[in-house]
């Protein structure tokens, strides 16, 4: 495993004993600068409730940081996008909470300290304070519409809303067109009911609603980017649930929205967990398939697969705790840095020789003959040029020196892994639009300082992040 070796030496070279290493609240603080300054908050914090507290007063932060007894809201107001002309009314703008207001709203009002399987009934007692039942309107919004509901009853329990359309139908669509016929099937046919994470409550001046609206949006968050479909399934049930994983979660998605995680080690960590739901899904269905009192040669079999299936799982679970861990995520970031600070600047080949290295998974012969006449054949005029294939652009770079020239031919190229750039040199996309270069998860290209990267006719799409000379942000 090369994350855990990763882990386990460079604990080792920094005289660290992994067994003393707490999951959670390490001691090491030193080693890490956000998690010092979220201790000076939460100490500044509780120092300000202490004083709160002899005062007499009740006021609080997280789902209730506003004065109830003011009058007004104390939400802001979401934008709508420039540009637009929609006419849908304007929704309460809930999804800029900073990290210590969602900490407070799960750790003292929804989660607790619940188990994994009580998360569910903790989170409907939660709604059950917090939410309206009835009389309220909402944004119902998908990838494909937004269109506005009046909520006539919340089932807190199946984390749904029972909802009528507001007349004459107020909706925005994306690439399709729905009529008030249409939209009043699609709400028979799920029976009235729509998910509470799907709700955008409609803003309102008076502060009436801004409990429900916030309590929504922490729900939305939760299972958006904190719940793990496996968490309910934990053989180990007696833990805090919000220690061992809430925490670190949203200190994770913080971390990664501030650009404090590289960006190769959120690719990693976002992979781990596509693959991770896609072996759980695989082993749920191979399971509910399973007859526990069949001696048949295909359960036996299925059985073996499953055990795979299990053991693939655990490993893909502790390869994310592993980066969801404050101090192991700054341990492999370090050795990333480490990695980058590695590679040297190579500068010109010894034998003063020039190579051409072109990119192409495949190429017809038309294509081959417009390369060879119009660019190898000048550029192998002398003796001393060589030409080299690669298949992605990755190890194109990784084999460039000072001066050499990189050609992309066309066709789409995946690239998971930080591109290092420690020379000058040329990219360049041999056609008439732009070779596509497509990453689905962050990227990080490195330019090292007085070298130069001359990119011409290639288009790279994705979260990619250029750093040192350049930064740019998709």
């Amino acid at each position: 495993d090369p994350i855990m070796t990763s882990v386990s030496s460079s604990l080792k070279q920094n005289n660290c004993n992994i067994q003393s290493v707490s999951p959670y609240f390490p001691k090491q603080r030193t080693l890490d600068p956000v998690m010092k300054n979220f201790n000076d908050t939460v100490s500044l914090f509780k120092n300000e409730e202490e004083k709160k507290d002899e005062d007499g007063s009740d006021d609080d932060s997280g789902t209730y940081y506003y004065n109830t007894e003011a009058s007004g809201t104390g939400l802001q107001r979401r934008e709508p996008p420039s540009g637009g002309s929609s006419s849908l009314p304007d929704t309460f703008q809930t999804s800029h909470l900073l990290f210590y207001e969602r900490f407070k709203a799960y750790q003292d009002y929804m989660l607790g300290d619940c188990k994994p399987s009580e998360v569910k009934d903790f989170t409907a007692d939660y709604l059950e304070k917090t939410v309206e039942p009835c009389d309220w309107l909402a944004l119902w919004s998908t990838d494909i519409f937004d269109v506005l509901v009046e909520v006539r009853d919340v089932e807190v329990k199946d984390l749904k809303a029972r909802v009528r359309l507001v007349l004459p139908l107020q909706c925005d669509t994306r690439g399709v067109e729905l009529h008030e016929e249409a939209m009043t099937s699609l709400l028979e046919a799920t029976q009235h009911k729509v998910p509470l994470q799907e709700l955008q409550v409609v803003y309102e001046e008076s502060g009436d609603i801004d409990q429900t609206a916030l309590a929504l949006e922490h729900v939305r968050f939760f299972y958006k980017h904190i719940w793990r479909e496996w968490d309910e399934e934990e053989e180990d049930d007696d833990f805090d649930y919000f220690v061992r994983c809430v925490e670190p979660r949203i200190r994770l998605y913080y971390d990664m929205l501030e650009d404090r995680v590289p960006a190769g080690l959120v690719a990693e960590y976002q992979s781990l967990l596509e693959k991770c739901s896609k072996c759980f899904q695989q082993f749920s269905a191979l399971r509910s398939g399973l007859n526990a009192d069949s001696d048949s040669e295909l359960d036996n079999v299925s059985m073996v697969e499953g055990l795979k299936l299990c053991d693939q799982l655990e490993t893909f679970k502790r390869k994310l705790r592993i980066i969801e861990n404050p101090l192991l995520r700054y341990v492999l970031a370090y050795k990333g840095n480490t990695r980058q600070q590695c590679v040297q600047s190579r500068g010109p080949r010894a034998s003063g020789a020039k190579v051409v290295h072109v990119v192409t998974a495949s190429c017809s012969t038309v294509q081959l003959q417009s390369l060879l006449s119009a660019r190898l054949i000048p550029l192998c005029s002398s003796e001393d040029t060589e030409i080299q294939f690669h298949r992605e652009p990755v190890s194109a770079v990784d084999s460039c020196y000072q001066g050499d020239l990189v050609i992309v031919l066309p066709g789409m190229y995946s690239v998971s892994s930080s591109i290092f750039i420690p020379d000058s040199i040329t990219i360049e996309g041999r056609t008439l639009t732009p070779c596509l270069c497509r990453s689905d998860s962050p990227v990080c290209v490195s330019i090292k300082l007085r070298s130069t990267c001359k990119l011409a006719m290639v288009e790279m799409k994705g979260p990619l992040c250029f750093t040192q000379t350049l930064v740019i942000s998709y």
